[in-house]
């Protein structure tokens, strides 16, 4: 599911006077793609907060109070700021970096911090364009990605969970067993970068899943590593 950054808050998680679905229960078990993430409403957004920390969404209205499932992979996009060069000194605006923060900005805290994997992605030129495909293509790839999904669902079976995404920070704390290594650098990062509880955890999740598509039974360093570098970083030009 797509919806457009207009949509209203109705719209998005459900209601109406005989209560429906929104979109992020339309999308449930699939993908919710929200392109140009600052234009959309910031209480639309929060209202997201919910389905994305326990994946189903409550609507209460007045004859009626229903839960919907909303397990949803959230993909969402932005330009870093409103025009869009941030990082280009010959394009960029005269109020560089502040745009970018007050753009950036209009996403709340809570929002972001349940967004796991956040990845800058710089602007194509035509040399890029007429790079050779890498060697590991969508298929390889894709391999792993089900070698790991075929692990996580033996890992939690019992649970009768699926995925690393649907574990809680008590069970992951629990298979996500990391090396001393890894549980100081995590340590150490949690620190210096101020991670909420829900970070940690989040840093943990990812940490595993990496692992997962490595073949890897503990969590090691380079693992955590990576995870911690996905997390949110402040804007600058």
């Amino acid at each position: 599911r797509s919806p457009h950054h207009s949509a209203s808050m109705a719209a998005l998680t459900g209601g109406g006077l005989k209560v429906k679905p929104g979109e992020v229960s339309l999308a449930h078990l699939g993908v919710l793609f929200l392109d140009e993430l600052p234009e959309f409403q910031r209480a639309v957004l929060d209202s997201l907060r919910q389905p994305l920390e326990i994946g189903t969404i409550s609507v209460a209205r007045a004859n009626a109070h229903v839960t919907f499932p909303a397990r949803v992979q959230l993909i969402a996009a932005m330009n870093p700021c409103r025009c869009g060069h941030l990082g280009d000194a010959s394009l960029a605006c005269a109020r560089a970096p502040r745009c970018a923060a007050d753009y950036q900005n209009k996403v709340s805290g809570p929002f972001l911090d349940r967004i796991d994997l956040t990845v800058e992605v710089s602007a194509v030129n035509a040399v890029d364009l007429m790079l050779p495909p890498p060697v590991e293509g969508s298929a390889e790839i894709g391999v792993r990605v089900a070698a790991a999904r075929a692990v996580q669902r033996a890992r939690y079976g019992k649970a009768g969970l699926r995925t690393n995404a649907e574990a809680d920070g008590e069970l992951l704390e629990r298979v996500a067993v990391l090396d001393d290594d890894a549980r100081r650098l995590l340590a150490q990062a949690a620190e210096a970068m101020r991670l909420s509880a829900r970070g940690f955890h989040r840093v943990i999740r990812v940490a595993r899943t990496i692992a997962d598509l490595a073949g890897a039974e503990r969590v090691a360093r380079i693992h955590v590593a990576e995870a911690l570098s996905y997390r949110r970083r402040t804007p600058t030009n």
